[in-house]
């Protein structure tokens, strides 16, 4: 972007001097609205999320079988969720915000399978394209007991395809695990910022990992291209499909479920706020988009960017979504959360879920490990950098009057339950995690 249009745009958005500065910020968005007005934006609906719930009741016998560990949820790929009080108190103190309602942490930090909310949407949309291709030829049925695809004639049906997919490190675990489980050849093109231990862990299961010295846009571009050439080759593309979003949003009906089982309410006087890490926006964006659906409007969702790395927040404040980056306004896009390196945000999310979503913030990295090391001393969870981008987003809701008062919403705090989506860390080796709290300062 030239300078007399960097000009003009900083004058029309006052708020990227802040960005480019990179500030630590919150931008609670004004043209959030209602789930009525917002919905028919998304192009989806609760049919479709129904749809995936159902292909992943199928496929649980399957999972059952060749995921032992998901014997104990039969098949079920879901999180638990956890108290963080110490955690809260301590924020509040460090702050000098009071917190009030309470706490939580859901675990798709430690997610079974992939250790990361990518279990979610990954998984799903390779098995909906493993369904979709054994219905084609015949070998599976909708009435069959999915365990069948346990069989070797499957491995062997299935390593004749290939799938493909462009990772900062966590997507292209979920997927490369799961392909790799069913038969499917795979390659994970992976950005420079990818830790070492995944790319390891993928190719121990014979997953082909191509690396990049460029980031996340051209790790997808290069996934993208090699799937062009080969028919048989499906590209997960995290910037624009509908299926890995479907499979995320599956999330917001069971989330009902447990907070019912736990006998805390979401209603119109008990607000929920949820705190979602953002990348490229597919996981949040599917994540909210479930919680909508499930709470409507009692529920509020807002996104956590590192400050190196704020592409949702900038496309969705200033409306230019995929068409513009944080490179284009000298932003460096180089994070210690890896999972949420990603220059230019997801323009079908951003378009879909503009409405929908309460707002954006930022965090420094320095921030993230330090809260890192807080978590793991405090409540004994153990989580990678880019999980704790959610966990002070109770203390900008806490302190912004403005918005309080804009949403009905400043008698109501007491109440508020926050839940706080930690995203990944359940199979960060011990060494790593060892390094992580090192530099935590704790």
């Amino acid at each position: 972007m030239n300078q007399e249009k960097l000009k003009d745009l900083t004058s029309r958005f006052p708020l990227l001097h802040h960005l480019m500065d990179l500030e630590e910020l919150a931008w609670f968005n004004p043209n959030a609205t209602t789930l009525d007005v917002g919905l028919p934006y998304v192009g989806l609906d609760e049919k479709d999320v129904r749809e995936a719930t159902e292909r992943l009741n199928r496929f649980a016998p399957y999972l059952c079988k060749a995921f032992p560990e998901l014997e104990v949820t039969k098949g079920i790929i879901e999180s638990d969720i956890q108290a963080i009080p110490s955690m809260q108190q301590h924020l509040s103190e460090q702050y000098g915000v009071n917190i009030t309602g309470k706490m939580l942490m859901k675990k798709d930090s430690h997610l079974p399978i992939s250790g990361s909310i990518k279990a979610r949407g990954g998984i799903y949309e390779v098995l909906k394209h493993a369904e979709e291709l054994a219905l084609s030829a015949g070998l599976l049925s909708l009435s069959d007991n999915y365990e069948k695809l346990h069989a070797t004639e499957f491995r062997a049906f299935f390593s004749d395809y290939s799938i493909a997919v462009g990772s900062t490190g966590n997507l292209g675990m979920s997927i490369g695990i799961m392909s790799a489980k069913l038969g499917f050849q795979v390659s994970v093109h992976m950005s420079a910022d990818a830790r070492e231990w995944k790319k390891d862990k993928l190719r121990s299961l014979g997953v082909t990992v191509v690396e990049y010295e460029q980031d996340y846009g051209v790790a997808v571009e290069k996934g993208r291209e090699e799937a062009k050439g080969d028919p048989k080759c499906f590209f997960i593309d995290d910037e624009n499909s509908h299926n890995l979003f479907l499979g995320y949003s599956v999330a917001g009906e069971r989330l009902k479920n447990q907070l019912s089982d736990m006998n805390i309410a979401v209603d119109s006087n008990h607000p929920l706020f949820v705190y979602l890490p953002c990348g490229v926006g597919g996981g949040p964006g599917g994540v909210a988009f479930g919680l909508k659906l499930a709470f409507g409007d009692n529920v509020h969702c807002i996104f956590a960017e590192p400050t190196h790395s704020p592409c949702m927040l900038l496309g969705v404040y200033t409306g230019l979504h995929d068409g513009i980056s944080v490179q284009n306004l000298g932003i460096d896009n180089i994070t210690a959360a890896d999972g949420l390196a990603v220059g230019r945000a997801s323009g079908f999310v951003g378009r879909a879920m503009e409405r929908l979503l309460d707002g954006f913030y930022t965090i420094s990295d320095e921030n993230m490990y330090k809260h890192l090391g807080e978590l793991s001393e405090l409540e004994n969870v153990q989580l990678e950098p880019s999980a704790l981008s959610g966990m002070v987003g109770p203390i900008h809701v806490s302190k912004d009057t403005t918005y309080q008062t804009r949403m009905g919403l400043t008698n109501k705090l007491k109440n508020a339950t926050h839940l706080v989506w930690a995203t990944g860390g359940g199979m960060v080796p011990t060494e790593e995690m060892s390094a992580y709290l090192a530099k935590s300062g704790r």
